[in-house]
């Protein structure tokens, strides 16, 4: 039994839906202007200097999005409650799921590239919390970091995309694009800015290869399922689609490949939904079969084309959301998912029943529901393509039948079947969780019986977001005798056939399944373990924990890729002229070699330390020398610091232990060839600049600054007191807080 504060916040929790239904009233409000044909927009300053507003705008295709996420999160707000009732996270619950709903709609009101990739990437991230929201299930965890892994990739290429278009277009707009839009399918990053961007959509609406994903992503609860799965995140990529339709659009290149993948993503889809027995899993596949749809209606340019695209995602939305509600329902309330485990419910979940019905007959495309309107405007629109019309006709018609048979699994067994055995009493599921699906089913219905008004008001204005055409934009129930018509038929009559066999066919597809020689999840899982490989091979071969080998991969990767760098770009400079050097300067240069000498072939690490301090002292005299005595008070207090400090480190460390010959030549030749190529690359670089016309205009503003702004006379000082004063604190609190930490170390060493 709940406890009183419980309850409590379970019912404050449930309130927050007032957030979703105050959108969606919002966007209603919003209606009559966007269905006129207007549109509304907001830009404020962002990033000015890099030409970035914040901007939004709300067109019919945004309106349409918003209405769907709103009344679909709505719905789905109120239902969580009582499914999730006494668990003790529900409150993050809540929080990662309004929080996904405003990325969402960031997504879908967007009109600039950046904010519209700071809103994607969102999504993903509270995807990822969301599908690992049972965090203590190992297959949590994995399904919500494949969705994470996938999904983020796609939108690395999918930024990459941005930024070339962002240079072909001259604009982060992307309103201003459609008026380039020929500009852009004319530049050569063409091809490259439509493949990164179709990663990104592909990879968030699970089209193949990356269809994978999605199947393992019904890990998360089954609201979630609902709300990210079939209404809002995986359409995430099909509105990008639909966005930059106008912009990228119309060419063979688009054509081809977005009628091609998506139709291998719907059929695919649709086969493996009718070799699975667990509700989630079978509402997953068809729904990758519902995104390989629409992705294959936006490849194309007909306005009927893109008109079944509009309508469709309509359609699913309400039908496949309603049908996730209800597969949570019949698991919370009589213990089990599994289709052969189920049955009778009709008599007890009547409520229930009527949205499996509602729902399930509209995503069977029967006539006077929804769904049959959607799949007519489908075929009209597949036949009317010029391109690989022959194709998209065929992947529907089969698509469609088998949805047909997934339909009558998800309805008649479970419900009109003979009564299952249940672990418990099963009773109707409460009224906030059956509202939804009956609403949401109930929707498919009245839309089919109103289509003009829907095709007015939603429809009509989203196509016309992103298809400019004079071609009048219709939905109708009949549309007379023809040929959409007897696919309409075939695709009945052929999803009643695939019904009735389930059994055989559900075999052949678990068994061709099994024998697939690849499969993307088996394609994931030999790249993460490569990734692991390299992983493994790298900390091997570079961080394993010696010194020495660190400085020898920073050294030799410093004077590759200067060395390189410099040799590429210039050519030839002409050679020094040196001056005769004084003796003292000779002195100097010898005291230095004799140094390195002993530094070489020291036995000690105190003596190596003491040498190494020569080599440093003699470069302040090198600056003494040089009229820059303040420089070479820094360096000689810098050395004799540093040579104090690694002595007292270095007495209580263990000697030098021989190393066997070989090796130790081995590594002496390797350290000699690194230290001498970075000497004649420095030197090479120093001559190079003792040769060039230097800019002095920086030294010329700090030699009339300095004692007029800064009254001071030596120039460095000046420099790092005032005008680079908070950069030299914070090296001075660097060098402090590393003095503090040696004498930490220094103290510790000594106690037992």
């Amino acid at each position: 039994m709940k406890s009183k504060s419980q309850s409590d916040s379970e019912r404050i929790l449930r309130a927050t839906a007032i957030f979703p239904l105050a959108i969606f009233i919002g966007a209603v409000w919003m209606l009559p202007r966007i269905s006129a044909g207007a549109a509304y927009r907001y830009a404020a300053p962002w990033a000015p200097t890099l030409g970035v507003e914040l901007s939004c705008l709300v067109d019919g295709l945004s309106l349409l999005m918003i209405l769907i996420i709103s009344g679909v999160g709505f719905f789905v707000s109120l239902y969580s409650a009582d499914y999730l009732h006494g668990h003790h996270h529900l409150g993050r619950f809540y929080f990662f799921l309004h929080a996904f709903m405003l990325s969402m709609l960031g997504i879908v009101i967007a009109d600039n590239l950046m904010a519209l990739f700071v809103a994607w990437e969102l999504t993903t991230i509270f995807s990822y919390l969301l599908i690992g929201f049972e965090h203590d299930q190992e297959d949590s965890r994995a399904s919500a970091r494949m969705a994470l892994l996938v999904t983020g990739a796609g939108g690395m290429a999918m930024l990459v995309g941005f930024l070339l278009l962002r240079i072909a277009a001259d604009t982060f707009e992307i309103s201003r694009m459609v008026a380039v839009a020929s500009q852009i399918q004319t530049h050569s990053f063409y091809g490259a800015i439509l493949i990164t961007i179709v990663i990104g959509a592909f990879t968030k609406s699970a089209q193949f290869p990356f269809h994978f994903w999605l199947p393992r992503a019904m890990a998360a609860p089954t609201p979630i399922s609902a709300f990210l799965h079939s209404a809002t995140m995986v359409k995430g990529g099909i509105y990008l689609l639909a966005r930059f339709h106008p912009i990228l659009g119309g060419t063979p290149q688009w054509t081809t490949l977005l009628i091609v993948t998506g139709a291998i993503t719907a059929v695919g889809g649709a086969i493996m939904s009718t070799g699975e027995s667990d509700l989630k899993k079978i509402l997953a596949y068809t729904t990758l079969m519902a995104l390989g749809i629409l992705t294959m209606f936006l490849g194309g340019s007909a306005t009927p084309s893109l008109t079944a695209a509009m309508t469709f995602l309509l359609v699913h939305a309400l039908y496949k959301s309603s049908l996730f509600l209800v597969a949570g329902i019949i698991d919370h309330q009589a213990g089990s998912r599994q289709v052969e485990k189920l049955g009778g419910l009709l008599d007890v979940m009547p409520f229930t029943a009527f949205a499996a019905f509602a729902a399930g007959l509209s995503m069977a495309g029967f006539p006077l529901f929804f769904g049959f309107i959607g799949k007519e405007i489908m075929y009209k629109g597949a036949l009317a393509e010029p391109i690989l019309s022959g194709l998209a006709t065929t992947a529907a018609v089969c698509a469609n039948a088998l949805m047909v048979a997934v339909a009558g699994i998800l309805m008649v067994k479970p419900f009109l079947g003979r009564r299952g055995r249940y672990p418990g009493p099963v009773r109707e599921a409460t009224v906030s969780m059956w509202c939804g699906p009956v609403v949401l089913g109930g929707l498919g219905i009245l839309f089919g019986i109103i289509p003009d008004w829907v095709a007015t008001w939603l429809i009509e204005p989203a196509v016309r977001s992103f298809h400019f055409t004079t071609d009048t934009i219709e939905l109708s129930l009949f549309h007379g005798i023809n040929l959409p018509l007897l696919l309409s038929v075939i695709t009945l009559g052929g999803g009643i056939a695939i019904y009735l066999a389930q059994r055989p066919v559900r075999r052949v597809v678990q068994w061709g399944g099994e024998r697939l020689p690849v499969s993307g999840s088996r394609m994931y899982d030999l790249i993460i373990e490569g990734i692991y490989r390299l992983g493994n091979l790298q900390n091997h071969l570079i961080q394993n924990g010696s010194l020495h080998r660190y400085f020898l991969m920073v050294a030799a990767t410093f004077i590759i890729t200067t060395g390189y760098s410099f040799l590429s770009r210039t050519a030839k400079f002409p050679a020094p002229v040196f001056q005769m050097l004084a003796w003292r300067e000779w002195m100097i240069a010898l005291i230095i070699m004799a140094a390195v000498g002993m530094v070489i072939t020291a036995r000690s690490r105190l003596l190596a330390i003491s040498a190494l301090g020569i080599v440093g002292a003699s470069c302040a005299l090198i600056f003494l020398n040089f009229g820059a005595p303040d420089v070479a008070l820094t360096q000689l207090l810098v050395e004799t610091l540093t040579l104090i400090i690694a002595s007292i480190v270095l007495l209580r460390m263990p000697g030098l232990t021989a190393a066997p010959v070989r090796k130790t030549l081995t590594r002496k030749l390797m350290d000699g060839v690194l230290a001498t190529s970075a000497g004649i690359l420095i030197t090479t670089l120093l001559l190079a600049v003792l040769t060039t016309n230097l800019d002095r205009s920086i030294t010329r503003f700090y030699e009339q600054q300095s004692y007029l702004a800064a009254h001071g006379r030596n120039i460095v000082n000046v420099i790092l007191v005032d005008f680079r004063s908070m950069d030299t604190l914070g090296e001075i609190i660097v060098v402090a807080t590393a003095g503090l930490a040696g004498y930490a170390l220094i103290l510790n060493g000594g106690r037992k």
